[in-house]
């Protein structure tokens, strides 16, 4: 009776995963882009906004990048927020030789409201143009073009918000490529979904929205205690079908240096699944299927190759298993490829599994978590 049981809990959770690696994931894996290259018709001005502390090195690279952009009307402006590691002269030297930057300086931040938001909401505050773009002070663009692609689908097709997305450097070490894989994943979600025309986040690294809008929505308001969500839960609470578009070109994505160690990547990812719970209940109910799908059908995969003597049964669960292999590899690959050209990604299994450990024990931690912080 519990081996049936068992087998019923298999299929159902392997039809689940079929569906969602195929049909769902598969909207980003198999999407088409027409007309990249078509001819900007609207170059409205844009502003760069970047909340940075004690980020006096990735300023010094990145600012004289940002300064290239291909784009005609644009600001970088810097929100200092209460360093100490000399990012006041850095950016003091800075704004001499790149007259297209500004900078805010805050010298503390009120008890009631988290650090990141407040300085963000200072600095949408004082921008000069209405089309944001925001990203992190150890965030680089891919090519000249980002700012000009990113923004495309705001000022040519009237959108409040682009997605972007914001890759890692590829680097040796397991971490890293536990790191990289997540991305990868966690971009594979959102795209998905946004493309189905039901977008739930986005990312900080790499985003763009209408100034105008966060103003008149009074976007942080209800998230100030939160410590994260500046990104995501921002674009959960307010993305929609018809005010969302992704960007899916190589040449606008940023790239970041990922931690080195497991324990500074915990506390980042441990802030990123606390801000999740705040999510509307739809977005958990799209992430959670996956989830838990993952989970069960791994879990009574093994019980059942455990306690069945029938042979050919477990080379049925083998057969299901390596085919599902196949299709994650397929869909990964060329998920990745949309994203971020041709790179490969190897050992998807391996990293399956791997992630289906950390995402239920780093996860569960980072959701109930009440302390973390941003920096």
């Amino acid at each position: 009776m519990i081996i049936n049981f068992l087998w019923l809990i298999f299929g159902f959770t392997a039809f689940i995963q079929f569906f969602y690696l195929l049909v769902v994931f598969g909207k980003l894996s198999y999407f088409r882009q027409n007309n990249t290259d078509q001819p900007d018709q609207q170059l409205e001005g844009v502003s760069i906004i970047i909340a940075a502390r004690n980020e006096a090195r990735n300023l010094e690279v990145l600012i004289p990048l940002l300064a290239q952009q291909n784009y005609e009307a644009f600001e970088i402006l810097v929100i200092n927020d209460r360093s100490f590691d000399g990012t006041r002269e850095v950016l003091a030297q800075l704004m001499i030789q790149y007259p297209q930057l500004r900078t805010v300086t805050i010298d503390y931040t009120p008890a009631h409201v988290t650090p990141k938001k407040y300085a963000l909401t200072l600095g949408i505050k004082v921008a000069k143009y209405d089309v944001l773009v925001l990203t992190d002070a150890d965030c680089l663009p891919a090519t000249q073009d980002w700012v000009k692609l990113l923004t495309r689908p705001i000022r040519m097709q009237g959108k409040v918000f682009a997605l972007g997305y914001g890759a890692y450097h590829k680097e040796k070490g397991f971490i890293n490529a536990l790191i990289r894989y997540e991305t990868w994943f966690t971009a594979i979600q959102y795209f998905s979904f946004a493309l189905w025309k039901a977008p739930f986040m986005g990312i900080g690294r790499n985003l763009a929205y209408r100034r105008q809008y966060f103003m008149d929505q009074k976007a942080f308001k209800g998230l100030w205690h939160i410590l994260g969500g500046d990104d995501d839960l921002y674009v959960n609470r307010h993305a929609s079908r018809k005010n969302t578009a992704v960007v899916i070109d190589p040449r606008s994505i940023t790239y970041s240096t990922p931690k080195k160690k497991f324990n500074d990547y915990f506390l980042q990812k441990q802030r990123h699944y606390q801000a999740g719970r705040h999510y509307k209940a739809g977005a958990k109910i799209k992430i959670g299927i996956y989830a838990l799908s993952h989970l069960f059908f791994w879990a009574t995969a093994l019980v059942l190759i455990c306690n069945i003597k029938a042979w050919e049964l477990i080379l049925l669960i083998t057969v299901i298993i390596l085919a599902r292999a196949v299709l994650q590899w397929s869909t990964f690959n060329q998920a990745v490829e949309k994203l971020e050209g041709k790179q490969k990604v190897m050992w998807t299994m391996f990293f399956d599994l791997m992630y289906l450990s950390y995402f239920w024990v780093i996860g569960a931690k980072g959701y109930l978590s009440k302390t973390v912080r941003w920096k």
